[in-house]
């Protein structure tokens, strides 16, 4: 089946609250902030990342999520760069809440929130944000002053939707006396499963919808990694440094990711795109974020925005990450 095929197929799901209608997936621009930051991705050509997202937008993906800290401004600058130059106009999100200082270190901060939401403006190159969210709950003091902001930039036009991300239950029901909630963006995969106890039946009890990150767990289970990579990392690519790139854990997580190579042969699809339909298929997910730093790399995880796992497959899955924790 070709990715036109599966575009033909592609549906639409209603984020939350919002008259937004989002398609099953949506293309993550946090890998293409380029190298120079803390929690970079190693090297990545601009080039590269403007033909990734025109690729995505002319297979049909409907939204692009980004964050100001995410290559400190660079990002915004590329997406603006990338939508400018195509015929689409698909909706934009962006996130506050983590700021730098002329050295390049990044803090958190819910205090400068106008003073964001105008630099995201000027560099995405829009007169309105369509989903403006707080990107991490921190200091946790400071959500009720935040997100009154939020809701103030709401009611002036600035923003036509707001959000969080990495928020707990607690946190969420905090915010919510002062205004609603959108969406929730947590980070979700078959190696992160924190959010499946609490957080995901909240949301789905509220009706607060889920852009989920990290599907393929940054790369981990599109079953293109390997430990000889994964030893190659460059010094500025954060993953050198995350647990589950390491052993012991990255013996099983290498095993996990076989296995959705082998599912993905019977149906002509990679791996990655097994990881993403696993997290779709929980009712309370609207859609996921699935970053791409080529078009080669969109191509290849495109097929998620129809592919459906069956009961089995899911069974499958459940079975051998029970056998291996």
């Amino acid at each position: 089946m070709t990715n036109e095929a599966f575009k033909e197929d592609m549906e639409t799901r209603q984020l939350g609250n919002s008259n937004l209608a989002l398609t099953p997936i949506g293309f993550g621009a946090w890998a293409i902030g380029g190298g120079d930051w803390a929690f970079a991705w190693g090297p990545q050509d601009d080039n590269d990342s403007v033909a990734a997202i025109h690729r995505a937008l002319d297979l049909g993906i409907n939204w692009i999520d980004t964050a100001a800290v995410y290559g400190l401004g660079h990002s915004e600058e590329v997406v603006a760069r990338a939508v400018k130059s195509s015929s689409h106009k698909p909706y934009l999100f962006t996130k506050c809440a983590m700021v730098w200082n002329d050295k390049r270190e990044i803090t958190n901060s819910l205090k400068q929130i106008r003073r964001e939401v105008e630099d995201s403006l000027r560099r995405l190159q829009v007169e309105a944000i369509d989903l403006y969210q707080i990107h991490w709950p921190k200091p946790d003091e400071e959500i009720e002053e935040g997100w009154s902001v939020m809701a103030d930039l709401k009611r002036e036009g600035k923003v036509r939707w707001i959000g969080v991300s990495n928020f707990s239950v607690a946190q969420m029901e905090r915010a919510m006396k002062i205004a609603p909630i959108t969406s929730l963006q947590p980070p979700y995969s078959m190696l992160n499963r924190a959010v499946e106890s609490e957080i995901l039946p909240f949301c789905e009890k509220q009706g607060i919808g889920v852009i989920n990150y990290a599907p393929m767990h940054s790369g981990l289970l599109t079953g293109a990694m390997s430990k000889e990579r994964v030893a190659a990392f460059p010094a500025n690519d954060f993953r050198r440094n995350a647990k589950n790139y390491q052993e012991p854990l990255l013996t099983r997580n290498l095993a996990v990711a076989d296995l959705l190579k082998t599912i993905g042969v019977r149906h002509g699809v990679a791996a990655g795109v097994i990881a993403i339909a696993w997290t779709l298929h929980n009712s309370a997910v609207t859609a996921a974020i699935v970053g791409g730093r080529n078009a080669k790399q969109v191509d290849g995880t495109f097929p998620a925005a129809t592919f459906r796992l069956s009961d089995a497959e899911f069974s499958e899955i459940g079975s051998f990450l029970a056998a291996h924790p």
